[in-house]
């Protein structure tokens, strides 16, 4: 059945609609970056149901990608990345062997005829998930079917851990609660500004494909440990635009074959996300056992994503919030620097 063409207009303004409406209810509910996931399906609702082309300009795929690294980078603080010490080898081989779960879980998933071998990895691959969305098209991957399966991966997640935390840990409540900082609105607007330019420029100089997040993530990184503009952070409104930016280009490259191929691989993709989160869970245990920290708190330093639900649900529970973060962002760090290489790599291997 043909679809019928729509003018310009009508179809952003249908992509709008549609972005605010499913922006709005899915913050409400409460899922992870609300705004990607609205304006993926604004860009699918016109894609699928019109011929019509709608091109969005390239520079606003990069600013999107660059508030995404500032966003990043502005997480990192160099007082919790250095107060894992002596923990450093048990945290490093933990994160290690998440990278080959997540590399493995990819290669299962690779199995299938309509998903590449980079495209499997970087759809399970743990940790980051707006960021290795951001990043996906230019390794060579899919980027539909590594932003579906992603976000999956965070919302099952989410989903398993106050379970996991209920039924085996059974902490007390009520004991904290988590503040990501942000400073004055011009502090922060200012730290966004200097972050994205400086960042920019660097990506221009350094020949490496992720270039335009990691530059941006470096520098935001920089200025956050420096502390020269106290505790800055991303405005809420600007991480909206740059999932926006994301998000609608993303799903206005959807055809109604690319969906069928994603929903047919759905079942495997839960099967293997679940084992995922299953050996990931026992890489806490083991952290616990190398180390002296307590079983929930290396069980929140290793779960494969939902960086702020972990932390929040860490400070509730009164268990060592700077420790959680430093692992999560170590394994966030070590997986956005490698992946230009692993994409390279496994380009090179399997064609």
């Amino acid at each position: 059945m043909s679809t019928p063409d729509r003018s310009p207009v009508a179809a952003w303004a249908l992509v709008l609609v549609v972005t605010v409406a499913t922006s709005v209810g899915f913050e409400l509910l409460g899922l992870p970056s609300a705004a990607l996931f609205g304006a993926l399906l604004g860009g699918m609702a016109h894609a699928l149901t019109s011929p019509t082309p709608l091109r969005v300009p390239p520079f606003t795929f990069r600013i999107g990608q660059a508030l995404i690294g500032v966003t990043i980078g502005s997480l990192v603080s160099l007082s919790a990345l250095t107060s894992m010490g002596s923990a450093l080898l048990p945290i490093l081989a933990v994160t290690l062997g998440t990278v080959v779960i997540s590399l493995f879980a990819g290669r299962v998933l690779a199995v299938r005829d309509d998903v590449s071998h980079v495209t499997g990895a970087f759809a399970m691959i743990a940790g980051g998930a707006s960021g290795v969305v951001a990043i996906a098209r230019e390794l060579g991957a899919d980027d539909r079917v590594v932003t579906v399966v992603q976000y999956l991966r965070v919302l099952l997640v989410l989903m398993a851990m106050p379970l996991v935390t209920a039924i085996v840990f059974h902490p007390e409540h009520g004991l904290g609660t988590f503040h990501p900082g942000g400073a004055s609105l011009g502090t922060d607007l200012a730290y966004v500004a200097i972050a994205v330019v400086g960042g920019l420029l660097v990506a221009r100089a350094v020949p490496v494909t992720t270039a335009v997040l990691l530059g941006p993530l470096a520098v935001a990184a920089l200025l956050s440990s420096s502390g020269w503009l106290g505790t800055p952070a991303v405005p809420t409104a600007l991480q909206w635009v740059a999932y926006v930016l994301i998000g609608v280009q993303v799903g206005l490259r959807f055809t109604r074959a690319s969906l069928a191929s994603i929903t047919r691989m759905l079942p495997v993709v839960l099967a293997v996300i679940v084992a995922m989160i299953a050996l990931t869970a026992a890489m806490g245990a083991a952290l616990a056992w190398l180390t002296p920290v307590d079983g929930l708190t290396a069980y929140l330093a290793t779960t494969p994503g939902g960086l702020f639900a972990v932390l929040a649900t860490a400070a509730d529970s009164g268990s060592d919030v700077t420790y959680v973060m430093a692992v999560q962002l170590f394994r966030l760090l070590v997986i956005l620097l490698l992946t230009p290489l692993l994409a390279a790599r496994l380009r090179a291997r399997h064609g």
